[in-house]
């Protein structure tokens, strides 16, 4: 089960503060690596969230294998931005098995948008680490023979 160490409630007011001081910034959200919404502001609804999660997570995946192959090997990734017609959105690493995204207009200032969700995230630290989810043993563990 994934778990995190800061409750969705304690994480809901600050990423609405992120929302707050960030002009042009619509929602925000935070995920489990893969791909769970763990907090979520209310501009999002949870099947929204759900979809953002799920589409943040896989974007993120393909920047670490990216990073792997074309990078320093390490498949580390900082940060995705995705520009689209309507809006973009930023991702950033959340400590350990976790990301912040952020949904913002199309006009927002990228720099201080990038800038403001990795204050938040040193901010908090630890706080933002989810931890991996325990395979279910009825499904990955082989039937006896």
């Amino acid at each position: 089960m994934t778990g995190t160490t800061t409750t969705g409630a304690g994480l809901a007011w600050l990423l609405e503060g992120l929302l707050t001081r960030t002009p042009g910034t619509r929602s925000a959200l935070v995920l489990s690596r893969d791909g769970l919404k763990l907090c979520h502001t209310p501009e999002l609804t949870p099947d929204k969230a759900d979809q953002l999660a799920a589409i943040s997570a896989g974007i993120q995946a393909l920047a670490h294998g990216a990073s792997a192959e074309f990078g320093d090997g390490s498949g580390g990734v900082r940060s995705s931005m995705t520009e689209f017609h309507g809006g973009t959105l930023f991702i950033v690493e959340a400590g350990e098995g976790a990301h912040l995204a952020v949904l913002a207009a199309e006009d927002a200032d990228a720099g201080l948008v990038g800038h403001t969700m990795v204050e938040l995230v040193e901010q908090l630290g630890e706080h933002l680490r989810a931890l991996p989810r325990d395979p279910d043993p009825a499904i990955s563990t082989p039937p006896a023979s």
